[in-house]
């Protein structure tokens, strides 16, 4: 329903920030990384999404395209609801979360705020799941790294950029061009910045 808030920063406080619109002050909930990001009375955009329950209305925004769609990503996971998923963003970035799904670590997310063990596991195996399928719709073995050459870890860096919601066809002419011995975390960041 609200793509994005674009407004003055008017208050920011353990959870939430307030930018005001067109005179009217969004409460915007948000994690600690997209809060780093902020500054308070400067102009601020944020990408939304407007979480619907019976007895609530609740806004959700993000500094990043990345983390929105990592937060709808984890928001569909079953037992993972919107403050969960917070939680999750507050503790990690969306490229160490996709690091831990490529990598199997569900020991990692159990950092967070309201993740145990189990919901950790489910987390990892579900977003796998989804990993696999954007792979196998590209025609792209994550395992093997079947079309991109088996050099280095771009193949990892394609499974992670994966669960950030980004097709290994739109990552691999980027990816391609980097140094296949960059650590894989390098290779994100300089896949994001130039989709940016």
């Amino acid at each position: 329903m609200i793509y994005s808030v674009r407004g003055n920063l008017i208050l920011m406080d353990a959870g939430y920030a307030v930018v005001e619109c067109g005179g009217v002050g969004y409460r915007v909930q948000t994690s600690i990384t997209t809060q780093k990001q902020l500054k308070l009375n400067t102009e601020t955009m944020l990408y939304t999404y407007m979480n619907v329950r019976e007895d609530a209305m609740e806004l959700f925004g993000f500094a990043t395209k990345g983390e929105l769609s990592t937060f709808k990503m984890l928001i569909g996971i079953t037992g993972v609801g919107p403050k969960v998923a917070l939680a999750i963003l507050s503790d990690l970035t969306s490229e160490q979360i996709a690091m831990c799904v490529s990598s199997g670590d569900s020991k990692t997310l159990t950092r967070a705020n309201g993740v145990g063990p189990k919901l950790a596991q489910r987390i990892v195996l579900e977003l796998k799941d989804k990993i696999k399928g954007v792979a196998d719709t590209a025609g792209f073995d994550v395992g093997k790294g079947s079309v991109i050459a088996d050099t280095g870890n771009v193949p990892k860096a394609v499974a992670a950029l994966a669960v950030l919601g980004y097709s290994a066809a739109d990552v691999t002419p980027i990816l391609s061009k980097l140094d296949p011995t960059m650590p894989v975390e390098a290779m994100i960041a300089a896949t994001l910045k130039q989709m940016a």
